[in-house]
């Protein structure tokens, strides 16, 4: 394990796997370092994989108060541990992290954008997406890690069993506060969790956009519109795919468009 500062002072870790064009692998909600080493040993073989625990998670720190400016610069200084310049993959609320980092300026090379999960201008669904949201701060707020979770986890779709194993799950439990940086990335409160048209717009380096073929509507339509809006993005559509895709079947199409 490694350690970079970012630029608020807060200690953030991180894993170096492989050599070659360095990757930086932006975690989802509810994960850390540990969930994303499969992937990124995979992804070793050919690259220089940075894979590191968010602010809040694992063995980084979480310095008060939380922005999502602080995570962008987080990126920053692993990108500078890389060597100066990295790719970006991001999944879920990672790939809007990964959005919001590359809108920055920030010196990646290639971005890939797996899911982010950017909801539609519904005003049915920015409402719930802005009710979940503050439903689970007050809830953390009330110091229930484990009802947080599972109020989460439900909302997303997950089966009702592995909800009541995750919510149980004292690392996860750990994680739980920083739903809250999840929602501020989104922006669920105050756009209600849509596309966020400019700042995609912002985004000029080559990028991929995934989606899994089963994943819901909605969600493949937000990955259709963020690569629309890109200047230099290109949609792709995981056949057989849900919003979870293993190793073995994401490695490939990340490596073509990595290495292309």
């Amino acid at each position: 394990m490694d350690k970079v500062t970012s630029a608020d002072g807060t200690s953030i870790a991180f894993d170096r796997l492989g050599d070659g064009p360095p990757v930086i692998v932006v975690a989802p909600a509810l994960c850390d370092r540990t969930d994303t080493h499969a992937l990124a040993e995979r992804l070793a073989r050919r690259h220089t994989m940075i894979n590191y625990d968010r602010r809040g998670r694992g063995d980084s720190g979480d310095t008060r108060p939380y922005a999502v400016v602080r995570e962008v610069e987080d990126i920053a200084a692993l990108i500078t541990a890389a060597g100066g310049a990295a790719a970006v993959y991001g999944h879920s609320s990672g790939a809007a992290l990964a959005l919001q980092t590359a809108a920055h300026g920030c010196a990646i090379t290639k971005l890939v954008v797996h899911e982010p999960p950017y909801g539609s201008d519904d005003a049915d669904q920015r409402a719930a997406a802005r009710d979940i949201a503050g439903t689970i701060e007050a809830v953390l707020a009330q110091g229930r890690p484990g009802e947080a979770v599972e109020l989460f986890l439900t909302g997303a779709g997950m089966p009702s069993a592995l909800v009541k194993q995750m919510s149980r799950d004292p690392r996860t439990q750990a994680m739980a506060p920083t739903l809250a940086h999840e929602f501020q990335i989104m922006d669920n409160v105050r756009s209600g969790g849509t596309v966020p048209a400019e700042l995609v717009a912002a985004v000029r380096v080559p990028a991929l956009v995934l989606n899994g073929e089963h994943s819901p509507t909605w969600m493949v339509d937000s990955g259709r519109r963020i690569a629309h809006h890109m200047p230099a993005g290109h949609h792709h559509v995981l056949t057989g795919q849900h919003h979870l895709v293993p190793p073995e079947v994401l490695v490939p199409v990340l490596t073509e468009f990595l290495d292309g």
